[in-house]
C-alpha cells in the first residue's frame, strides 16, 4: 500500500464523526441528509467529512435522480487491516516470547533452594 494512501486512510479514520459515518454506511447507503441526522452539524460539514472520507477512498457517491447516495468502499480498510496484521503478528510473537520467560521464571521460583551455610567467623 502506497504511504500516501495509508496517511489519507488513517487521517481519514482518526476523527470520531468519520468514523461513526463509516458505522453507518456500513448498514447500507444513505444519503447526505440521512447521514447527517445523528449529528448536531449541518449538511454541508457533513459534507466536508465526506469529502475527506471520499478522498481517502473510504466513500463513493453515487447519482440516482436528484439523490447523491454515499457508500462504502471497503478496500482502504482492508489495506489498513493487512498493514496493521504485520505488527500484531510481531507483538504476539515478543508477547509470546514473554510468556514464556515468565513461565520460566515460575519454574525456577518453585524450585526448592538449598539453604546457604554460614560461612565461620575468622
Amino acid at each position: 500500500m502506497q504511504s500516501a494512501r495509508l496517511d489519507a486512510t488513517f487521517a481519514a479514520l482518526a476523527d470520531p464523526t468519520r468514523r461513526a459515518i463509516l458505522a453507518r454506511l456500513a448498514q447500507g447507503e444513505a444519503s447526505v441528509s440521512e447521514l447527517a441526522r445523528p449529528f448536531d452539524m449541518s449538511q454541508p460539514a457533513v459534507s466536508k467529512h465526506l469529502k475527506v472520507l471520499e478522498n481517502a477512498g473510504l466513500v463513493l457517491r453515487g447519482r440516482d435522480a436528484q439523490r447523491r447516495p454515499c457508500r462504502l468502499a471497503p478496500r482502504p480498510l482492508a489495506e489498513v487491516t493487512e498493514w496493521l496484521e504485520r505488527y500484531r503478528q510481531l507483538w504476539e510473537a515478543s508477547f509470546d516470547r514473554l510468556e514464556d520467560l515468565l513461565e520460566d521464571l515460575k519454574t525456577e521460583d518453585k524450585t526448592p533452594r538449598k539453604p546457604r551455610r554460614k560461612e565461620p567467623k575468622r
